[in-house]
């Protein structure tokens, strides 16, 4: 085979895929135009009820809220019976006494040796906080904002799911 007939073989080639590619390109640029008119209806759609979302969350926000802080009661509660029934916060509890009763007895001291006019020479009560609450404390604190960010996820979802809903 020549050259020139390759050439022309590969021209006739050439010609026919463009002939496909026009007798498509009318039907394909029609399809890619409703492609687009139905993102755009779908962005609309969603841009509406993002606005309706929005609306009910700044309408609600309040008593959402309320409700939000509400649903720790119970729990406290909880939280608190079950601190009181466990033999290490009895043991704590009956420990830091041990400092409030130190600190009555030098009030007491301050009392008499100020009615006999003396010079004060009892030191002040003072208190001092113990680490394993700031380790309680940070526990709490981790777990706590783990619970709210799980809690924020669930509302994006349901902010999405709204939003996705069809009318």
């Amino acid at each position: 085979m020549s050259m020139a007939t390759e050439t022309e073989k590969a021209a006739e080639r050439v010609a026919k895929l463009r002939a496909q590619a026009e007798k498509f390109a009318g039907p394909l640029a029609v399809a890619e135009a409703e492609w687009e008119a139905v993102r755009e209806a779908e962005a609309a759609r969603r841009a509406e009820r993002a606005k309706a979302y929005d609306r009910k969350v700044v309408d609600t926000w309040m008593e959402r809220a309320q409700e939000a802080v509400d649903s720790g009661d119970e729990p406290h509660k909880r939280f608190m019976e079950a601190l009181a029934a466990e033999p290490w916060f009895a043991a704590y509890v009956e420990y830091r006494s041990a400092r409030y009763k130190r600190g009555h007895v030098l009030t007491e001291a301050q009392r008499a040796q100020t009615a006999l006019r003396e010079v004060m020479t009892v030191p002040e009560p003072r208190l001092y906080d113990i680490a394993i609450l700031d380790e309680i404390q940070r526990a709490v604190e981790k777990q706590a904002a783990a619970l709210g960010a799980k809690f924020s996820e669930d509302l994006d979802a349901k902010r999405e799911a709204f939003l996705a809903e069809r009318d």
